[in-house]
């Protein structure tokens, strides 16, 4: 038998992800900018099963996958694209996350974005989605939790 509140909790936080994927997925289609990445997608997770965890603060979301992003970036226009750059990349950016207290798994795979990608991507993709996309999913989390009164998010250290 399943107990009823990891039920409700597993439901909020599958519901809490559906809603900030579908807001970030939709404002992109009808928008003029790009606010979603693959990365969101386990950045969610984090935010919605695991609001109270360190990896989860606005801190850690937004430090993070800006911190990763400007790696890839910095990687990807100063070097060849090759599996060894993409690793280096990857063990730089998570490196730099522990240093800076930034840690946020999910933005472990930014720098692989721009050694994956067939369109080449600029500075700008630190701003959208990078950065604004990673700025509203932290908003949203906050109004989603502070509405269900589950959690308090962000959490005051």
């Amino acid at each position: 038998m399943i107990d009823k509140h990891a039920l409700k909790h597993a439901l909020l936080a599958g519901m809490g992800g559906f809603i900030a994927i579908l807001l970030l997925a939709s404002a992109s289609e009808f928008g003029a900018a790009a606010l979603i990445m693959a990365p969101f997608g386990a950045s969610c997770v984090l935010l919605f099963a695991l609001p109270e965890a360190a990896l989860s603060q606005p801190r850690n979301v937004i430090g993070g996958h800006l911190l990763t992003a400007s790696v890839g970036l910095a990687f990807y226009l100063l070097t060849p694209n090759t599996a060894l750059f993409a690793a280096l990349a990857v063990g730089v950016a998570i490196s730099l996350m522990v240093l800076t207290k930034t840690t946020h798994p999910p933005a472990g795979a930014n720098p692989l974005l721009f050694f994956l990608t067939a369109k080449p991507l600029s500075i700008w993709f630190l701003l959208t989605p990078v950065a604004s996309g990673a700025i509203l999913l932290v908003l949203l989390a906050t109004l989603y939790h502070r509405a269900t009164g589950k959690f308090s998010y962000p959490v005051k250290r």
